[in-house]
């Protein structure tokens, strides 16, 4: 599938910045199920520091804002040819060990209620059809509801919440899968949405690392694996570590966020 993104970010400050910095991870990497074709990444009111690749193999533009800015606009955009693979990545690439995946981080932290959630669960048979139990766990128990979390949320605040969206269900997995003491990442990038050009925002989900398979994806609130709707563009060990920006900025004014997101098939 011949895939199209358009990824436009907009910050608005009420009062001239003194400093600020960002990091994009706005850029896809051609790999397995998605072959790169053209992408670039436009930025207005700021400017680009340095590009590198971090541990997990993310794209990463730091980016610092220019003095005095009243405002800054990202633009990311390009074309991905991308095939289904059924969420399948057989390899695993990047600088990070394995045993990473399977800490936890103050979104992911083993409490209670994810600790009832994954109770029985080593009875499944295998570990492939222990996490689709899982997934299966995590949509029941958090109805897809934007308005109820923030972007720091934790697993353990969302599921006694019950309501949260594709960033919540993949940080509870997530910490469900590590507890069971199976490598497990948070994934970010986009998803063709059927008869839907413009999107709320960027899209989550869930990979975890079979031993004999390699690492599978878990769209946990649309209950399905990845196929070739999905251009994968980050990965870490939560939504900190592969959000599409991230930054500090310095200055006592507020600031006002707007975001654009289409895919459509080409």
């Amino acid at each position: 599938m011949h895939l199209t993104v358009s990824h436009s970010t907009t910050y608005q400050y009420d009062t001239p910045v003194a400093y600020g910095l960002q990091e994009l991870r706005l850029t896809p990497h051609t790999g397995v199920g998605q072959t790169v074709t053209s992408w670039q990444t436009v930025v207005d009111g700021a400017t680009s520091q340095v590009v590198f690749d971090d541990q997990y193999m993310n794209r990463v533009e730091l980016v610092r804002l220019e003095p005095d800015a009243l405002e800054t606009k990202i633009l990311a955009q390009g074309t991905v040819e991308t095939t289904d693979t059924a969420g399948v990545i057989e390899e695993h690439s990047g600088f990070t060990p394995l045993w990473v995946f399977l800490r936890s981080t103050r979104q992911t932290g083993l409490g209670t209620g994810i600790r009832n959630l994954t109770k029985g669960l080593r009875d499944e048979p295998d570990e492939i059809s222990r996490m689709h139990a899982l997934s299966n766990r995590v949509r029941d128990s958090v109805d897809y509801e934007t308005g109820r979390t923030v972007t720091n949320s934790t697993a353990e605040e969302v599921l006694q919440t019950g309501s949260g969206v594709c960033q919540d269900h993949a940080h509870i997995f997530v910490t469900g899968a590590r507890s069971l003491g199976v490598p497990a990442r948070y994934v970010s990038g986009y998803l063709l949405i059927d008869d839907q050009i413009a999107q709320d925002a960027s899209h989550a989900w869930a990979e975890v690392w079979i031993e004999e398979l390699g690492w599978l994806g878990f769209d946990v609130s649309n209950g399905i694996s990845p196929d070739d709707r999905y251009v994968r563009v980050a990965s870490g060990l939560d939504y900190s570590e592969a959000a599409p920006i991230s930054g500090v900025r310095f200055g006592v004014g507020e600031e006002q966020l707007q975001v654009s997101v289409q895919v459509q098939q080409q």
